[in-house]
């Protein structure tokens, strides 16, 4: 990765030249990739991780006693190692691989609420979800004949926490929240909404599916019982992602998947479960992935959430602004200083699907839909959002090409 001297500001064009995904064209025009929150790109150093363990350690692991399967288990758990100090968690037991961040909510929905929550308790979320972390949730309340509640969003898409003490009054078992919105960008007050859950005796599950590779995640600053993150969306293979719970929850969680390697010692009649995080990993697990995802924290790690941070709001407050600039665009969401590096909007009338359609043609991929958070988008009165949103790939020009591509659209559907 190139960058330039430490004294200086990151080279964020030099970054983008990692990324092997940007010499392609799009309808014969430069890509400009917008979608980060739906998944990032991969660096090279993330396909050469891939292609190496395939090339060189292809083995399962905690099971052979050869070299390479030595090798293959020593590579997997060290990034198990990463993933702990990336959180800030006391020890590595409390990191669990999963396949992301929706195995890990279904995850803890089974395997803690199938044995804590019980008929008239009090599962709390907010009206900002993604359904990943919504319908498992419903599914359990459902079974269990449990009460979900909600904690409203403002006219800002910021969360209302005026009536969170009644929210958390009675029998709250659990509160599980986003730490970013994936539509608005919305950065959560997850350690306040912890404090006061805790006070009540509630756990606290913090999605950070967003929040982990924008801004950087202490599990103990946040003081949650639960995380959960998955590795494609800061630059990783898909298919990894990582469950951190506090030992003394692990602990008392009976295992979700049953099978090998989850076991300490196997009856006809039953078993017996090892220890955490292996409880819960059964059969083989996504090991070249895994092992590809520790590049990719690397990479992250070398350019520095800071750096990320200021880059994102630099690209968020000059999306908003010449969006801004174009009639008929309503822009959703905080200010670019409360906010993750999304910019959701729509268009006159103009479906969000036609938006992307004429975006797609000027070489601007971005998402349009309701982008896995139907009850938001039905509380905001739209069916759909345009959402633009960024990494440490994308430069000023990327935001110019998107407007001047919204006024396209504007032009075109306007006649």
């Amino acid at each position: 990765m190139k960058t330039l001297a430490p004294e200086s500001r990151l080279d964020f064009a030099a970054i983008r030249k990692d990324f092997p995904i940007f010499t392609q064209k799009a309808h014969g025009k430069p890509l400009i990739y917008l979608d980060s929150t739906a998944t990032t790109q991969k660096p090279v150093a993330v396909i050469e991780a891939l292609d190496h363990y395939y090339r060189t350690t292809n083995a399962n692991i905690h099971r052979g006693v050869y070299a390479i399967a030595e090798e293959a288990t020593a590579r997997y758990e060290e990034v198990r190692g990463k993933v702990a100090r990336v959180l800030g968690a006391r020890s590595s037991s409390e990191i669990v691989f999963t396949r992301g961040t929706t195995e890990s909510v279904n995850l803890v929905s089974n395997a803690w609420g199938r044995k804590n929550v019980g008929k008239g308790d009090v599962i709390l979320l907010t009206e900002m979800e993604h359904h990943s972390n919504l319908v498992p949730w419903q599914m359990l309340a459902a079974e269990k004949g449990a009460v979900l509640r909600f904690i409203p969003f403002d006219g800002r898409g910021k969360l209302d926490l005026s009536g969170l003490d009644a929210l958390l009054e009675g029998p709250v078992k659990i509160v599980s929240l986003t730490h970013m919105s994936n539509v608005f960008g919305t950065i959560n007050p997850v350690a306040e909404i912890a404090r006061r859950a805790h006070a009540r005796g509630a756990l606290v599950f913090v999605d950070a599916a967003q929040s982990l590779p924008h801004l950087g995640v202490d599990v103990r600053a946040l003081d949650c019982d639960f995380l959960a993150f998955s590795a494609h969306k800061m630059l990783g293979p898909t298919g990894i992602g990582a469950l951190y719970g506090k030992r003394e929850h692990l602990d008392a969680m009976p295992p979700f998947f049953g099978g090998g390697e989850m076991i300490r010692e196997v009856k006809l009649e039953g078993s017996t479960w090892n220890d955490v995080p292996w409880k819960f990993e059964a059969g083989t697990m996504n090991i070249a992935d895994t092992i590809a995802f520790g590049a990719a924290l690397d990479y992250v790690e070398r350019i520095g959430y800071e750096a990320i941070v200021e880059h994102s709001r630099e690209l968020v407050t000059e999306t908003m602004k010449l969006l801004g600039e174009i009639p008929g665009v309503t822009i959703y969401g905080p200010s670019p200083a409360e906010r993750g590096g999304i910019v959701p909007f729509t268009l006159d009338d103009i479906h969000a699907h036609d938006v992307a359609t004429v975006l797609d043609h000027e070489g601007v991929a971005v998402r349009a839909g309701h982008h896995c958070a139907m009850p938001l988008h039905r509380k905001l009165g739209v069916a759909a959002t345009t959402r633009a949103s960024f990494y440490v790939y994308n430069l000023p020009s990327d935001v110019a090409v998107l407007a001047e591509g919204v006024r396209k659209a504007k032009k075109l559907f306007s006649k």
